[in-house]
């Protein structure tokens, strides 16, 4: 048997001892981001939207709607986020004219589906959609007793608090969603939903470990469903006082600079065209998406484009299970009042006027969207949303941990 002899140079020698008394590469610091993102829970943002159907479909005028107001707020001081606040504003529209004598107009084709506006051109198979007014096609008694009162006009309250940046608290992004309904459900989805994810995001972004430079202002909006009337009373009372010190020199800004809207609204049904017949697939569907949607004709489609990729990029990394899809036919919500005043972007639109107001969502201001309708799938394509929006705002932000 040969035996192989190895020599090894007083060079080499020290090479290896050099080598071997390096220390290891430290190992890299955790994400903060990824640990803020998995601070959001699936059963947590079940439970906020749970609490927000203890209010039926929370009308506006209506002390259901009023009682859902106090029990955000509540909710949000729990959390410890700062600077709660309300906008307050009358709501009185006209009453309607019997004695008006309108234009005349042609006969309606029978056959016609009336369609949303505002989204693109309709595709595929349309059908009917419009509001639930009818209290009889909700079965569930309790349920019908609970939204009985109806509207009145007269004063609207809306909350919103801050999570005041450390370094340059005179700037803000605003997450917002509306927390008012109609129908004759729960408004589970429409907007239980998004108002739901702009809670959880308050609750994480006020952690007293979390850190931004940027100021957030987390706002859920009252009569979304009227016109968009609480979206348009806060950007007609605050905008006006952005950037301004009060007192002056003290670093304390009310309304810091608008650098970003986003809105959510209804962020769990995504279940495809409707069939043949009509009717839509009780189940999500694969291909279901995130829609991040901004409107091409805005004054700011711009920046609003660049905070729509920026979102979208976000969900390519920290989302967990559904992808993100960006379009430019933002249309018919909250974002709306802003979209010519900021960069303002919608998630979950869904492509509003071509899809959902063209009847793929059934539940839409029926008396069937309440909690019980939705499957985890559903719930947890609400919480990827949440994990979009937080990562991307956390970027925008710089938000890190103590």
């Amino acid at each position: 048997m040969r035996r192989t002899l190895m020599t090894i140079s007083a060079a080499g020698l020290l090479t290896l001892s050099m080598h071997a008394q390096q220390p290891a590469a430290p190992p890299a610091a955790p994400d903060p981001i990824r640990t803020m993102v998995g601070r959001l829970d699936l059963e947590n943002y079940k439970a906020t939207v749970k609490g927000l159907t203890q209010f039926g479909d929370r009308r506006q005028g209506t002390d259901r709607n009023r009682a859902a107001t106090d029990w955000i707020e509540a909710q949000l001081k729990s959390y410890g986020c700062a600077d709660i606040g309300r906008i307050k504003y009358d709501f009185n529209p006209p009453p309607p004219n019997p004695n008006a004598n309108p234009t005349p107009r042609p006969p309606a084709d029978p056959n016609a589906i009336p369609t949303a506006q505002g989204g693109g051109r309709p595709r595929g198979v349309r059908v009917r959609t419009g509001v639930n007014n009818d209290p009889i096609k909700q079965p569930d008694e309790k349920l019908r007793a609970l939204n009985m009162q109806p509207t009145t006009p007269g004063p609207r309250e809306e909350v919103y608090c801050t999570k005041v940046g450390a370094t340059r608290p005179d700037e803000i992004y605003i997450v917002a969603a509306h927390m008012d309904g109609h129908g004759w459900g729960e408004a589970a989805n429409d907007d239980g939903s998004g108002t739901a994810l702009v809670m959880e995001l308050a609750r994480v972004f006020s952690a007293p470990d979390v850190v931004t430079d940027r100021s957030i202002r987390f706002a859920l909006w009252n009569n979304e469903e009227t016109g968009l009337n609480g979206s348009r009373a806060y950007a007609a009372q605050r905008g006006p006082l952005q950037g301004k010190e009060d007192p002056p020199g003290s670093r304390r800004y009310p309304e810091p600079k608008w650098l970003g809207m986003i809105q959510h609204d209804m962020m769990m049904f995504d279940h495809g065209m409707p069939r043949a017949d009509g009717t839509v697939s009780p189940e999500q569907r694969p291909e279901a998406d995130v829609n991040i949607e901004f409107q091409l004709t805005s004054k700011f489609v711009a920046g609003a484009k660049e905070l729509a990729w920026a979102l979208h990029a976000a969900n390519e990394k920290y989302a967990t299970d559904y992808p993100a899809a960006v379009g430019s036919r933002m249309t018919n919500t909250d974002s709306t009042s802003f979209m010519d005043l900021v960069p303002s972007v919608s998630l979950r639109e869904n492509e509003r006027g071509v899809q959902i107001g063209n009847g793929w969502d059934p539940h839409w201001h029926q008396p069937t969207d309440v909690f019980a309708t939705f499957s985890d799938q559903d719930f947890r394509l609400g919480l990827n949303a949440a994990q979009t929006t937080l990562a991307a705002v956390a970027q925008l932000t710089g938000a890190r941990l103590k």
